[in-house]
């Protein structure tokens, strides 16, 4: 019989495996690294774990990551009534921020639309996103979704749903790399796109 790590530690490459982007080495080395390292702390890593997904929650609102009712940006007052940028997931939302360009609200779709994947308008937030226009009636609608067909696609759908709203609809320009997401975009495109924002109806 050949001689391997004992259960405990295999049991730790196998979740670790999981991951994105872990392969069965990487997650050995991880594994030893844990068990080994006198930085490692892995009981507070254990902790960190647990704990992370009991507080945080998504927001009522927007969709971002929050450990209350609404998150930091639906939080502020000042920034209702202005500018509601829709984008396909929560991760996008923080590449922008981080701009400092944009002073609105996000909007978070939970995706976009994919019908290999079975993922249509139903599966998406849409109607929360004509509910919040109707009700903050906000100055415009920025939609800042992927350059890809699935984007591109998502986006015309979303012209045609909120057109009758009569709110001014933008899309950002394209600065953005055709085929690519807002998480692979530098700070520096992400601020001409949304600086360079044309309306929707111009396709």
């Amino acid at each position: 019989m050949a001689l391997d790590y004992p259960l405990p530690f295999l049991e730790l490459t196998r979740e670790l495996r999981r991951l994105p982007g872990i392969g069965p080495r990487s997650a050995e080395r991880i594994a030893l690294w844990l068990l080994s390292n006198e930085d490692a702390r892995p009981s507070a890593l254990a902790a960190a774990l647990a704990a992370a997904p009991e507080a945080i929650h998504p927001c009522r609102q927007c969709g971002f990551f929050a450990t209350g009712d609404l998150c930091e940006i639906c939080s502020q007052p000042s920034r209702r009534g202005r500018e509601i940028c829709v984008v396909e997931q929560s991760t996008d939302i923080l590449p922008l921020e981080r701009t400092g360009t944009f002073g609105g609200v996000y909007h978070a779709l939970g995706g976009r639309l994919a019908p290999l994947d079975h993922i249509g308008p139903g599966g998406l937030r849409i109607e929360t996103l004509v509910e919040r226009i109707r009700d903050e009636k906000p100055a415009e609608v920025i939609l800042a979704l992927s350059a890809d067909v699935e984007g591109e696609a998502t986006t015309n759908y979303l012209i045609e749903i909120l057109r009758p709203l009569g709110v001014p609809l933008t899309r950002i320009a394209h600065g953005l790399p055709a085929g690519g997401g807002l998480e692979h975009a530098d700070q520096i495109t992400l601020q001409r796109a949304l600086s360079g924002r044309r309306p929707a109806e111009e396709g």
